[in-house]
């Protein structure tokens, strides 16, 4: 089933058409470059999940060897069940803490089948990486809606769908596929208490990939492999002192954990004190102890005169390791199907991602080392900020990373070709059409630069 869809408000395209020509040969390093896209290729690529699934394993709880039998018995009844073929569970060459999975892929056979429920856009991106839909994320289904029936689930594009909805829905939507109503509308909407669960079981999504629910929780942690990468990078050892300084949504502080061995001290920062709860069950359900929560500003956690134990702020020199994992555009984000970001708020990142980092470099101490790492696409938030940075703190140097799984940097925007190949980066920009794709090359667009603090 061919569907169209328009990723970006017009401003924010004509920003990142400017900024994708900037960024491109002949400064780019080549080396290890296939034939780069075009802008409209990368936009293609954006709106499309990655082609493999990729998984962080509990390695201080099982065996790698272990986890990757009871995880082929799993996959081998859940592809039954859709009738598909089980894919063959890989091992990551460099990462010994990620198992991959391929996906199927797109199926244009799939169609509409069934009575319309329509979910929120978020939801709808959860499916196509291979989630099933959860009750809070329905937006409007059809009153006869039972347990039991076949409905075909799209995702409401725009974020226009009343919440509720009993009637055919006119907006933008975008089909993701049919599956088995685990709950009714009376229990959606209408019975007491805020219903909870999986609410529609994909059975035929029109993008395959992993089914994730109830795949070893307490086993296996599905994440993007160039986060994976990120935790890596920073290498945290145990016994070490590391600050994580924007922890939400909890998957990199959960690695960081394991990095440690669950020894030391960890201590992760969010002001968004609702997903904090989320970070502190990951924590507990993988039995890991050396971590601490806190509900705090990172513009504001280092203060000269607090105190280096306990909550934030904390004195200079306190870390060992920082990461710096930003909030930011997120335009690297797949599968995007619509992104509402304004050219305004585009352009207001860097400014807020330098102040946090001003207080990672206080915060780390003399031969520490931070890494900064975004989720998006834009040389302003990327190659930009490093230069930036590199020109306020002359104390800071790169530094080459390990792993280095990605591709480098792009020189320009005030950096050398030298200072490019230390940076790493992923996703979109390095995918050219006819390609063939590794788990390596297919994934978000990522972003990753190592600092040592020198004096």
């Amino acid at each position: 089933m061919e569907q169209s869809i328009s990723v970006f408000k017009q401003g924010v395209y004509d920003f990142l058409l400017q900024d994708f020509e900037k960024i491109r040969t002949p400064q780019v390093v080549e080396e290890n470059r296939q034939s780069e896209p075009t802008f409209d290729q990368v936009l293609k690529t954006l709106a499309q999940p990655p082609m493999f699934t990729t998984l962080r394993i509990n390695v201080l709880k099982q065996p790698k060897q272990e986890i990757k039998q009871q995880l082929e018995k799993k996959l081998t009844e859940a592809y039954r069940k859709r009738k598909k073929d089980v894919p063959k569970i890989e091992e990551h060459p460099l990462l010994d803490d990620v198992l991959i999975i391929p996906n199927h892929g797109l199926d244009s056979h799939v169609q509409p089948v069934g009575k319309e429920v329509i979910v929120d856009l978020y939801c709808g991106l959860s499916v196509l990486r291979g989630s099933d839909v959860f009750a809070q994320g329905i937006m409007g289904a059809p009153t006869d809606v039972r347990e039991g029936d076949l409905v075909s689930v799209f995702a409401d594009v725009r974020g226009t769908c009343r919440k509720g909805l009993t009637q055919p829905f006119d907006g933008e939507k975008y089909f993701i596929g049919n599956g088995i109503a685990r709950q009714s509308r009376y229990s959606l909407f209408v019975a007491e208490g805020k219903a909870s669960g999986v609410a529609v079981e994909m059975t035929e999504p029109v993008f395959d990939a992993l089914p994730l629910s109830g795949l070893l929780p307490d086993l296996v942690f599905p994440q993007n492999l160039p986060s994976i990468v990120c935790g890596h990078v920073l290498d945290p050892q145990p016994d070490q002192t590391v600050l994580d300084m924007c922890s939400a949504p909890g998957g990199k502080t959960q690695h960081l954990s394991l990095l440690m061995k669950d020894t030391g001290r960890l201590v992760a920062l969010d002001k968004a004190s609702n997903k904090l709860k989320k970070i502190q069950q990951n924590l507990e359900s993988w039995g890991q102890t050396n971590c601490r929560v806190y509900t705090f500003d990172s513009t504001k956690c280092f203060n000269s005169t607090s105190e280096a134990d306990g909550g934030p702020p904390y004195p200079a020199e306190v870390f060992d390791r920082v990461l710096v994992d930003v909030p930011c555009s997120a335009l690297g984000q797949r599968p995007a199907l619509y992104n509402k970001i304004t050219l305004k708020e585009l352009q207001s990142y860097p400014a807020y991602q330098k102040k946090i980092f001003k207080n990672a470099y206080h915060l780390v101490k003399l031969g520490g080392c931070i890494v900064y790492s975004t989720c998006t696409i834009t040389s302003d938030e990327n190659e930009g900020l490093v230069s930036s940075i590199l020109k306020e703190f002359p104390g800071l140097k790169l530094t080459p990373q390990t792993p280095f799984i990605g591709q480098p940097g792009s020189a320009g925007c005030g950096l050398n070709q030298e200072q490019a190949y230390k940076l790493q980066k992923f996703g979109p920009l390095f995918m050219s059409e006819g390609q063939k794709l590794s788990s390596d090359i297919d994934t978000i667009g990522f972003f990753i630069a190592k600092f040592v603090k020198e004096f």
